[in-house]
């Protein structure tokens, strides 16, 4: 009996690990990087979904605290950019762009711990109701991507809309054209690809994360 619960800590580990590797060279690297015109749409979210399915919600909340880490890292000191300050207090792109405060890591951390949390739950509910497979693999990975786009999104507009809006209408309304723009040009992507890897490669995998 202890043997076999040996085994299955080791086998959990080591599943962990590998993500976790994943997760790192998609944070880390190009690979993980989805051009876009607005902002860097990312596979970064794709390792937390996977790891919420194969290995369960709280297997997944972690790999997205790592996710957030990484983000925090990368924002701050491997490659900064004009929107860095929605993802950390220790980059300032110029006068035009707000500067990065505590909401900044709330807003980095919080909606990636999330992804992992949601995708693992929904999943779990699907699975125990016997909801045809093709559902339960697809539709938690694409709430999983969805939730981070929607409240990443929605930090900015609580915590640094105001430095673009001004007082103006016309102010307000570009500000949600930006907003709308990522959400076609970076979430539908994400979305996509979340929905290809929980169908595709999560649900033949699954058999082995035991």
């Amino acid at each position: 009996m202890q043997n076999t619960s040996t085994r299955k800590k080791t086998l959990f580990l080591a599943q962990f690990s590998l993500l976790l590797a994943i997760e790192a060279i998609v944070c880390f690297t190009p690979l993980g990087s989805i051009l876009a015109p607005v902002m860097v749409g990312t596979l970064s979210h794709i390792p937390v979904i996977a790891t919420a399915i194969l290995l369960g919600w709280k297997a997944g909340a972690v790999m997205g605290f790592f996710f957030g880490t990484f983000s925090f890292l990368v924002f701050s000191f491997v490659s900064p950019g004009v929107m860095s300050f929605v993802f950390t207090p220790f980059h300032n792109a110029g006068d035009e762009f707000p500067q990065g405060n505590g909401w900044s890591l709330v807003i980095c951390f919080v909606p990636r711990i999330l992804i992992g949390v949601v995708t693992g739950l929904v999943y779990d509910a699907l699975k125990k109701h016997d909801v045809r497979s093709e559902v339960t693999y697809a539709l938690p990975a694409i709430l999983g991507s969805l939730t981070n786009t929607v409240l990443v999104l929605g930090g900015i507009w609580r915590f640094f809309a105001q430095p673009f809006l001004g007082d103006t209408e016309y102010t307000a309304g570009a500000m949600w054209a930006v907003l709308s723009s990522i959400v076609l040009t970076n979430g539908i992507p994400e979305a996509v690809a979340a929905w290809v890897v929980g169908l595709y490669v999560c649900k033949p995998l699954k058999k082995f994360a035991q």
